[in-house]
């Protein structure tokens, strides 16, 4: 995840001033480069979380750095995909790119994801551990970079013809993403009602996708985002799914093996870990 953040700067050799920086976003160049960059990160995180589990949640360990409030790390973390999506809309969108139907659909929701995960999903949480600061400060350089590149990619440097909206491959992106939101949303309230206010621990998830894995939620944004790239059929959403599968598919197999450990006999033996009927 530290990754992106050197990019950066092995990419620019030093630090730029407002108006070079403008101008490197604004080159379409450095758009793809980003999504080639994810794309290669991707190989790396999947190398690396398959060995440590990313510190927070019930992984959360202080010897990664001081605990923090995660509320505040979730907001904190998440928000550059907003911060992009405005800033792009409001001043570096071209026209062609914003007056085309699919784009701004795909745009939307992208934004209607990171509406939920930015503002209203850390202040339902319940009894959840602190993270330590390490946490925080690599995800917000992914998101960083991953706002900047759907941002761009849908306001700026593509314009879909709107005859694109009847593409089976639109039509078929957006039900997935759809279908892996509600997955994602249904599965984040199960666990969380899970917990009484003021509970702590952990419990067995049972209802709609932890049925068939354990990992229902990562299931659910890893179609989710799997769609999206479908629909848009463009480098940077495969960039996208790719890296949210390296991410947090391996937690998903850390959290199946964790609720055996913990559960043993109890825990439902027909389960699998992140796909249905076969991982």
């Amino acid at each position: 995840l530290a990754v992106p953040l050197a990019f950066l700067f092995i990419c620019r050799g030093t630090m730029m001033d407002l108006a070079q920086f403008e101008a490197w976003i604004l080159d379409e160049t450095t758009n793809n480069a980003v999504a080639a960059g994810m794309i290669a990160m991707a190989i790396f995180t999947v190398l690396g979380t398959i060995f440590v589990a990313a510190p927070y949640g019930r992984y959360s360990d202080s010897r990664w750095g001081p605990l923090i409030n995660a509320k505040v790390c979730w907001v904190f973390m998440e928000s550059p995909n907003l911060i992009w999506t405005a800033l792009f809309l409001a001043f570096y969108s071209r026209e062609e790119s914003v007056q085309s139907v699919p784009n701004m659909i795909l745009l939307g929701m992208f934004a209607f994801h990171y509406t939920n995960r930015t503002l209203i999903f850390p202040f339902r949480l319940r009894g959840v551990k602190p993270m330590p600061i390490s946490m925080p400060l690599l995800a917000v350089s992914y998101c960083f970079f991953n706002g900047y590149l759907q941002a761009s990619s849908l306001t700026r440097f593509t314009a879909r013809d709107p005859l694109y909206l009847g593409d089976p491959r639109f039509l078929a992106g957006v039900f997935l993403f759809f279908c892996g939101w509600y997955i994602n949303v249904d599965s984040d309230a199960r666990l969380r009602n899970l917990r009484k206010p003021g509970e702590t621990g952990y419990k067995i998830p049972r209802g709609g996708m932890f049925e068939y894995v354990s990992g229902a939620n990562f299931f659910g944004e890893i179609l989710e985002w799997t769609g999206f790239a479908i629909a848009s059929w463009s480098m940077a959403g495969v960039a996208f799914a790719l890296y949210t599968a390296a991410n947090i598919g391996p937690r998903a197999l850390k959290h199946h093996q964790y609720y055996l450990d913990k559960f043993k006999e109890e825990y439902p033996k027909e389960r699998k870990a992140l796909i249905p009927f076969l991982l």
